[in-house]
């Protein structure tokens, strides 16, 4: 099996050098390939990417910012391996979660796997996002009948050809909410591993706000509503 890290990357320069050394130096018991979406970075992220001389390491570049679900979809169109799982460069999340993630399925016990989050007051950046969180993973369950315990979670692993399945079309952050809601609407219920969280805040460069998690929950409602042979 071949695992497809997707990085979307947007004006990240301070850190996205530190997020790739330490997903390739994790022991995964796959092979593995880091697909970067330079998502329009205008700060010097793209230097630091055309420095890194990793083979593993494939880089794409949007010449203007598009958003992390436009990303995603570049770096999944160019991915050659069985399964992905994104991951951002802003150190938030652990790359040595990963093959915690992965054991499920080497096992066979799972297809789609997420790694949830447990919020404590050194791991949320605000009370807000919080339950921002929780009232769209709530919605969630209640449309699609569903217990998850993290639709927003970046670390979101599955087949590389189910992801381009669900055909995402959601160019911002509305995409976990799409990629959620489309698994779900399937009948495919992710096997959920704890992972580890440190949230940045607005002055690290935290650029998830409300209007993102309205723009989830209508996303939600309306994959919900639509009719399976017109759903895009």
């Amino acid at each position: 099996m071949k695992l497809s890290v997707l990085v979307p990357v947007y004006n990240e320069a301070a850190t996205v050098a530190t997020a790739v050394k330490q997903i390739l130096d994790v022991d995964y018991p796959c092979s593995v390939e880091v697909v970067v979406t330079d998502d329009g970075s205008v700060d010097g992220t793209g230097d630091v990417l055309s420095a890194l001389g990793d083979p593993r390491v494939v880089v794409h570049t949007h010449p203007v910012n598009r958003g992390k679900g436009a990303a995603i979809r570049t770096a999944a169109a160019a991915a050659s391996g069985d399964y992905m799982i994104i991951c951002d460069a802003d150190l938030e999340y652990m790359p040595e979660d990963i093959p915690r993630l992965l054991a499920p399925v080497v096992a066979g016990d799972a297809t789609v796997v997420y790694g949830t989050r447990s919020f404590g007051s050194h791991t949320a950046f605000s009370f807000w996002y919080v339950m921002g969180n929780k009232a769209v993973t709530l919605v969630a369950n209640v449309l699609f009948n569903s217990y998850i315990s993290d639709l927003e979670t970046c670390f979101k692993l599955m087949p590389l050809d189910l992801y381009r399945a669900l055909d995402v079309r959601s160019a911002g952050f509305g995409m976990e909410a799409e990629v959620t809601a489309k698994i779900l609407r399937r009948g495919l219920r992710p096997f959920e591993i704890p992972i580890s969280y440190r949230a940045r805040g607005r002055d690290a460069g935290k650029k998830l706000t409300w209007r993102d998690g309205v723009e989830a929950l209508w996303i939600l409602l309306r994959i919900r509503l639509t009719r399976t042979d017109r759903l895009r």
